[in-house]
């Protein structure tokens, strides 16, 4: 890919980080990346698979898993770039916000200046802007505080996915190796579209080692 490429990529993933910023500004819900999604599909797959007699093991269909663990492998790209892009423009999305902040509180000392000046009864005059600048100054702290907090669930939330991610693909490909001729001569295993599979505890992801 060229570095231009990349350039892109990136240009999107930062849309993205900002388009997040302005979602939660809006209130609107977390949503769970599409890779996790499809990752507790291919685990609830697995655990309402019918079982093997005599054995611990379930038997599923092997291209029905595998293409489901592509599909989540070809989303993980987009998740990665845009948790990057949240961690580098953290400080600033905080710093913007801060500012907005520091606006809002100038602006409502300015209108209090306006009024103050403005009214006949000074008294009453200072009375509300004391609440007008109260107001606005708790407001920033409001958004500070909104806005650090989301940041750190996204980060969170994103260092948990991936890390889920990791383990269960790699589980899933090692499961779903074929074996080799003489492997399959061996063992007197023929081969079919299914593999087995073995229970884990239930409700636990399988935890395997990338490296294998």
């Amino acid at each position: 890919m060229s570095p231009r490429a990349f350039d892109d990529l990136d240009d999107e993933a930062a849309d993205e980080s900002r388009s997040s910023a302005r979602r939660v500004a809006a209130g609107e819900q977390y949503r769970v990346p599409e890779s996790e999604t499809i990752l507790r599909r291919v685990i609830e797959m697995i655990d309402t698979s019918p079982g093997m007699p005599m054995s611990a093991s379930v038997r599923v269909n092997k291209e029905e898993v595998l293409e489901l663990l592509d599909d989540a492998v070809s989303r993980l790209p987009d998740e990665l770039r845009s948790a990057r892009w949240l961690l580098k423009e953290r400080e600033e999305f905080i710093a913007r916000s801060r500012r907005d902040g520091d606006e809002l509180i100038a602006d409502a000392k300015s209108r209090v200046a306006h009024m103050v000046q403005r009214t006949e009864v000074a008294k009453a005059a200072e009375l509300r802007a004391t609440q007008i600048i109260e107001d606005a100054e708790a407001s920033a702290r409001r958004m500070r505080r909104e806005t650090e907090d989301y940041c750190d669930q996204k980060l969170a939330s994103f260092e948990n996915v991936l890390e889920r991610i990791q383990k269960t693909v790699t589980a899933g490909r090692s499961r779903l190796s074929a074996p080799t001729i003489e492997e399959a001569e061996l063992g007197g295993v023929g081969r079919d579209d299914s593999f087995e599979y073995e229970d884990q505890p239930t409700g636990a992801v399988p935890m395997f080692d990338q490296d294998q």
